[in-house]
């Protein structure tokens, strides 16, 4: 799990989610486009709920891990779609082996990612 902050505060996602959110926001970004995407966070008291952000070439978002998460609130079919419009924007772009390290590769959970 990952604290992901965003707009002067910070939401509790998975760990694949979170790798996807900031992968689609580095494509937008690149291709000066922006949109809002839907995600699974863990809210205060344990229940899972969607945030809604606005993500693009103005997002100034990061990670920090959270140490001794219990539960994780990824859902593959939302990171399988981050993922596709991210190929959509940037279809040349290679896997991240070398970025993120401390987030396994997203093939490694049987998400698909064709990079």
């Amino acid at each position: 799990m990952r604290k992901l902050f965003y707009a002067g505060d910070h939401i509790l996602v998975g760990d694949l989610t979170c790798k996807a959110v900031l992968r689609y926001s580095r494509a937008l970004a690149n291709s000066g486009q922006s949109d809002v995407v839907s995600v699974p966070t863990l809210a205060e008291g344990g229940t899972t709920v969607f945030a809604h952000l606005i993500i693009g070439p103005a997002s100034q978002i990061f990670s920090t891990p959270v140490e001794h998460a219990v539960a994780d609130p990824d859902d593959p079919a939302i990171i399988e779609r981050l993922e596709a419009m991210t190929r959509e924007l940037e279809p040349g772009r290679p896997s991240w082996p070398d970025e993120m390290e401390d987030i396994p590769d997203l093939d490694d959970f049987g998400i698909y990612s064709d990079y």
